[in-house]
């Protein structure tokens, strides 16, 4: 049972296969020329099913023939919620076909989809949405979040931000629905120009000393579980280093600990080491105050 105090977390699996004989989704998504396209219509369809892009994470992709199967991870009940009501109305499915239909410039794309949380199937319960939540949230993630998946995702953002630069090309449609535009300022070329935290849009920037800061003296105990969210796609904290960490600064308490931590990350990743991480990082953990204060939405609030 998820507790108030602990984030919710969930996972799930999502069956997908094309009853059109030409086309073959794993085959797609291993065509290194069509895999940014199968992507982009996954990513904006999730985005559709929960009304936003941070709504619901895909860990990996898997191919097997004849479907393509995507592990969903949700770290809020209420987004869950969303997904299963779209997705036992159909709604999902549709907004995929017309994604998929949109990005590869085909004329149709008929799909069939199966949802699965462990061995249960959650298409026979459906209706008993509760029961569906329980599932989802009994079934934890057992991986971190795939690498290809990360630079997909940052290829995406890259995309959309030269469509805008460059007039919004054809597919503006299909993306600002679910993307905020993004400003032209900044170079093309920088992994993640701007981004989205309640609603408003911030500028990334790489992590300054006050952040760090801030972050160590906040944080508390859940240095461990922003670390092992950053790790995902930072080998300088891959374990046993998190472990190791909190073992060799036990003495020097908590603020030391989370403050070598993030050090680590900022050593390893230098100007990939961005506010939007960390941020996506804390937001994992449910430490949403702690976002609002880095981003400075306290204002002198809660300056002590």
């Amino acid at each position: 049972m998820a507790g108030s105090s602990a984030p919710w977390i969930g996972s799930a699996y999502l069956f997908l296969q094309s009853t059109c004989k030409t086309i073959i989704l794993p085959n797609l998504y291993e065509s290194a020329q069509k895999k940014p396209c199968v992507f982009k219509a996954l990513k904006l369809a999730l985005a559709d099913s929960t009304g936003s892009v941070n709504g619901v994470d895909m860990l990996k992709v898997h191919c097997s023939h004849p479907h393509l199967i995507v592990q969903l991870k949700f770290c809020k009940q209420e987004n869950c919620r969303r997904f299963l009501q779209s997705y036992r109305e159909g709604l999902l499915q549709k907004s995929l076909q017309n994604h998929l239909q949109l990005s590869l410039a085909v004329t149709t794309v008929p799909l069939e989809m199966e949802l699965k949380a462990g061995n249960e199937h959650l298409d026979n319960m459906l209706k008993d949405e509760d029961r569906c939540l329980e599932c989802i949230y009994r079934e934890k993630p057992d991986r971190l979040r795939d690498e290809e998946i990360t630079e997909l995702e940052e290829r995406l953002k890259s995309l959309i931000l030269h469509h805008n630069i460059n007039n919004n090309m054809p597919s503006k449609d299909c993306m600002s629905a679910n993307f905020p535009s993004l400003p032209s300022q900044g170079s093309p070329l920088s992994p993640q120009v701007t981004f989205l935290f309640q609603g408003q849009q911030f500028d990334n920037r790489t992590l300054t000393p006050d952040d760090h800061q801030k972050f160590a003296k906040l944080v508390s105990k859940k240095w461990k579980q922003v670390g092992r969210s950053l790790q995902k796609n930072c080998r300088a904290l891959r374990d046993p280093v998190i472990d190791n960490l909190a073992h060799e600064y036990d003495r020097e308490g908590l603020y030391e600990q989370a403050y070598q931590m993030l050090l680590r990350f900022i050593q390893s990743e230098g100007k990939k080491a961005t506010i939007a991480r960390l941020i996506a990082a804390l937001e994992e953990n449910g430490l949403t105050s702690l976002s609002e204060e880095l981003l400075g939405l306290h204002s002198n609030e809660d300056d002590s």
